[in-house]
C-alpha cells in the first residue's frame, strides 16, 4: 500500500486553503438557500462524509481528486459541528476551542501510542489513515472555533483578520526551516489554514463597508472552485505530489535544535496571546464607527417601504423562516424555535452584501427587527409573549 497522503509541498498548502474556503461557502449555500437548517445540513454532510471517506479508504494509492474531495467534505463537516455548538447550543467559543484542543490531544495520543508516529508520510496502513482523517476532522472544528473566537475577541475586519493566521503560518515555516519538529510544524500549520481560508473568503466576499473587497459569496466560491479544479488537474497530470515509496525514510533530525525551536514556538504563542489581549482591550472598529457616524434612520416603515427594494424571493425566504420559527414556538418547542431562528440570522447576514446597497434605510430597519427576534429567543429566560410579539412584528414588516 502506497502512502495515501500527498507530498507536503507548496501545492498542498495552496489547495488546502482553497478547499477550506469553498467548502464552507457550499455548506452555507445549502443551509441558507435550501432552507434545510443547520442540524439537517450537518446530518447531510455526515452521510456524504461517510460515503466519500469510504471511497478514499478503498483506494490503494493517493488519487488527487478523491483525496481533495474528502478534504473539502471533512472541512465542511468539521465546521458545521462547531457551528452547531455555537449557534444552536450556545456553547461559548472559548469553551468549544478548549474542548477541541483536548479531543485533538487524545486523538494524537492514541494514534502515537498505537503507531509510534504521527507523520503524514507514514500513512501506509488502514489504522494510520483512519487516525489521520479523524485528526483532520478535529483540526477543522478546532480551526473554526479558534478562528471565530479570535474575531469575537478582536472585532477585526475581514482584511485584518487574514493577517494573524497568515503571519503564524509564516513563523511556522520559518521554524521548520530552522530545524523545528516537522510533524509538530505540519499539524500547527494544518490547523491554521482553516481560519486563514475562512477569513480570506470573508475578505473577498464581504462588502467594502465591512472591510471586504465586495466580490460576493457566489463569485468568491466560483473563483476558489475553479482554482481547486485547476490545481487538482495539474497535480493529476504532473504527479508532483505523489510519494512513490511505501516505506518512506525518516527525515534526519537534530534533537538539540528541535528543543530550541520548541522554545521559539512558546515565545510565538505568548506573543500571539498578548496581541489578542491587547486587541480585545481596544475599541472595536464597529463600535468606533458607530460613535463617529450616525446610524441610518430606523424610523418605522410600512411593509412596502421595508421590502419594496429587495428581491421578492429573498423576502419570501426570510418570511418562511420567521413563520416556521413562530409555529415551533407556539407548539411549545422552544429549543426547535431557537435552532430555526439561527437560519434566519445566517440567511440575513449572507444577504447583506447584496441587500443593503439596494436600500440602506430599509435594510437597517429590518435588521433591527431581526435583532429583536434573536434577542428575545436567545434570552437566558425566554418570555414567550415577548418572542411572539417580536416575530409577529417582523412578519408584519416582511408583508
Amino acid at each position: 500500500m502506497l502512502n495515501k497522503v500527498p507530498e507536503v509541498t507548496i501545492w498542498f498548502w495552496i489547495i488546502k486553503i482553497l478547499c477550506t474556503t469553498v467548502g464552507e461557502s457550499f455548506a452555507d449555500w445549502i443551509n441558507m438557500n435550501l432552507g434545510v437548517g443547520l442540524i439537517n445540513t450537518s446530518l447531510i454532510f455526515t452521510v456524504v462524509l461517510a460515503g466519500v471517506l469510504g471511497w478514499q479508504l478503498s483506494t490503494k494509492r493517493y488519487i488527487p481528486f478523491v483525496y481533495w474531495l474528502t478534504v473539502v467534505v471533512v472541512s465542511v463537516t468539521g465546521t458545521l459541528y462547531t457551528d452547531i455548538l455555537t449557534d444552536s447550543q450556545g456553547v461559548p467559543l472559548a469553551l468549544s476551542s478548549s474542548v477541541f484542543v483536548g479531543v485533538l490531544a487524545v486523538v494524537f495520543g492514541i494514534w502515537y501510542a498505537r503507531e509510534r508516529t504521527l507523520s503524514v508520510h507514514s500513512i501506509i496502513t488502514r489504522p494510520r489513515e483512519l487516525f489521520y482523517w479523524l485528526a483532520v476532522l478535529v483540526t477543522f472544528a478546532l480551526g473554526t472555533a479558534s478562528g471565530d473566537w479570535t474575531l469575537e475577541l478582536t472585532g477585526w475586519t475581514p482584511g485584518v483578520s487574514v493577517l494573524l493566521p497568515l503571519g503564524l503560518i509564516v513563523t511556522i515555516v520559518l521554524a521548520w526551516r530552522l530545524g523545528a519538529n516537522a510533524v509538530l510544524s505540519f499539524w500547527l500549520a494544518y490547523i491554521l489554514t482553516r481560519p486563514l481560508g475562512a477569513n480570506l473568503g470573508d475578505w473577498l466576499g464581504s462588502p467594502s463597508s465591512d472591510g471586504g473587497l465586495g466580490l460576493g459569496t457566489a463569485v468568491t466560491s466560483v473563483i476558489f472552485l475553479v482554482a481547486i479544479l485547476a490545481t487538482v488537474l495539474y497535480l493529476t497530470r504532473s504527479r508532483s505530489d505523489v510519494i512513490e515509496t511505501s516505506d518512506p525514510a525518516p527525515r534526519a533530525v537534530n534533537l538539540g535544535r528541535e528543543r530550541i525551536m520548541l522554545g521559539y514556538y512558546a515565545v510565538v504563542a505568548v506573543a500571539t496571546a498578548a496581541l489578542l489581549v491587547w486587541a480585545h482591550q481596544q475599541p472595536h472598529a464597529a463600535a468606533a464607527s458607530e460613535s463617529e457616524t450616525p446610524a441610518p434612520s430606523t424610523a418605522h416603515l410600512t411593509p412596502k417601504e421595508a421590502t419594496g427594494s429587495f428581491p421578492p424571493a429573498e423576502i419570501a425566504k426570510f418570511r418562511s423562516i420567521a413563520a416556521d420559527t413562530l409555529v415551533k414556538l407556539n407548539s411549545g418547542d422552544q429549543a426547535a424555535a431557537t435552532t430555526r431562528v439561527t437560519d434566519l440570522e445566517t440567511s440575513w447576514d449572507h444577504g447583506q452584501p447584496t441587500l443593503e446597497p439596494k436600500n440602506e434605510q430599509a435594510w437597517h430597519f429590518l435588521d433591527s427587527e431581526i435583532d429583536q427576534v434573536l434577542t428575545s429567543l436567545r434570552a437566558p429566560n425566554p418570555d414567550k409573549a415577548t418572542e411572539v410579539k417580536a416575530l409577529n412584528t417582523l412578519l408584519t414588516s416582511l408583508g
